[in-house]
């Protein structure tokens, strides 16, 4: 695999940093995480370089995008080859049912992807997620209790809605009530540069 390979998403260069800050306080100091919808393989180089005692599982819709994670993250020891997760799918790969996956990180995708792939996600976290307390670690734009949290955010939602209606802003009121039907309960709400919010939901204790 070759640098041509690698894809360059500026926004991703922009915002690892602050994320990164965000993870280290959220997420254990070794443990095995994995990334929804990972896109170029950026931030899996990115944290996982900064932190080696993570050990990073990319995942992704398009397959077309495994050459760039592959790319970025070649002879990174901590970081596994990326695998296909649908996100809507009822079921997810099982190699992931054995690969001792103890935290979830999904960036910028459940508002340009439909509504369904935001609820399989949480479904995904909550059967995948075992142990109490185990992350999972939403970064992106969202509403607060049905309202955009700046103009600019309104009107990103208009744009992305022009370009397919099922995309959009989500509430995080309302997902965070689908999440507690599949045992994870809202923990912390960051804000971040650029009308950004972290939104970390962990594994209720039983």
């Amino acid at each position: 695999m070759t640098e041509d390979a690698r894809q360059n998403y500026p926004a991703t260069q922009r915002n690892r940093e602050p994320i990164l800050a965000v993870l280290r306080e959220v997420l254990p100091q070794t443990t095995t995480v994995l990334e929804v919808a990972s896109g170029s393989g950026q931030h899996a180089h990115f944290f996982a370089s900064s932190v080696p005692t993570w050990t990073w599982q990319p995942s992704d819709y398009d397959r077309e995008l495994f050459d760039s994670v592959a790319a970025w993250t070649a002879g990174m020891a901590n970081v596994r080859a990326p695998v296909f997760v649908d996100a809507t799918a009822a079921t997810w790969p099982e190699s992931l049912a054995d690969a001792s996956i103890q935290a979830i990180y999904c960036a910028n995708m459940i508002h340009i992807a439909p509504w369904e792939a935001c609820l399989g996600l949480i479904a995904g976290a909550g059967s995948l997620l075992s142990r109490a307390g185990a992350p999972l670690v939403l970064y992106g734009p969202f509403m607060r209790d049905g309202k955009h949290t700046a103009p600019s955010n309104e009107a990103f939602d208009a744009r992305l809605k022009s370009r397919d209606p099922r995309w959009g802003v989500r509430d995080l009121a309302v997902i965070s009530t689908h999440a507690a039907k599949s045992g994870l309960v809202l923990d912390r709400v960051i804000e971040m540069p650029a009308n950004n919010l972290t939104v970390v939901f962990r594994v209720k204790s039983s």
